[in-house]
């Protein structure tokens, strides 16, 4: 596999904009693209050079967000705090803008889903994660220099345990949890959602005390 262009962070092995694997979700792309034209409305590339240490791993594109800004985590709800909070722990710089061209940078960091397409009301079905797992899997194995992981969710969790050959009976989901896989350091935190920051499932102090760990290991 060609190696990741760490300068752009773009996966030559990402689908491509026209990718047919999923039928469900190109039917939905294609709508998106009747009704909002001016949308990204396309598989959505990680942020992030190819050389970073830590990788996050979310569930899938926002409709309304990285569907329409082509960015992960770029101009919805989730994204405030995700890069807010990278940004107090030294992995990222500049100013979220919550648009593709605010200049934000990310430090050591990579960005990326499970899922690369935007699912009808944000729920991909089993099928969909399995199809677009091959995609995570050449990610990881082209990074070279990771060293941690970071899971926003069950199903991002479920998703880097299989690119690691492992089961989820092995190791379950939980919001703080530490797990080693081989020579890798993996996380869990609750995804950084309007809904899980609402209900008080997520609060700013929970996801900063999973980063600032992180950032201490990486040190």
């Amino acid at each position: 596999m060609p190696p990741i262009d760490a300068a752009r962070g773009v996966d030559p092995g990402v689908p491509g904009r026209d990718c047919p694997l999923c039928p469900r979700l190109v039917e939905f792309r294609d709508r998106q693209r009747t009704t909002f034209p001016d949308w990204h409305n396309a598989p959505v590339p990680s942020f992030g050079g190819g050389d970073a240490r830590l990788l996050i791993v979310g569930l899938a594109p926002g409709l309304r967000g990285a569907n329409r800004t082509g960015r992960p985590f770029t101009g919805d709800y989730a994204g405030v705090l995700l890069y807010a909070t990278l940004l107090k722990f030294g992995f990222a710089r500049g100013t979220y803008g919550e648009r593709p061209d605010d200049e934000l940078e990310l430090i050591d960091c990579r960005i990326t889903n499970a899922v690369r397409c935007v699912p009808p009301d944000n729920k991909p079905e089993p099928s969909e994660i399995k199809t677009c797992h091959r995609f995570l899997v050449a990610e990881i194995a082209a990074m070279k220099n990771l060293r941690a992981v970071l899971a926003l969710g069950t199903i991002a969790h479920g998703a880097v345990l299989r690119a690691f050959g492992r089961r989820k009976t092995e190791l379950p989901f939980r919001h703080g949890a530490a797990h080693a896989l081989g020579a890798v350091f993996f996380a869990d935190s609750y995804h950084c959602s309007r809904y899980n920051t609402n209900t008080g499932r997520l609060t700013t102090e929970m996801f900063e005390t999973v980063i600032g760990d992180l950032k201490k290991r990486l040190a």
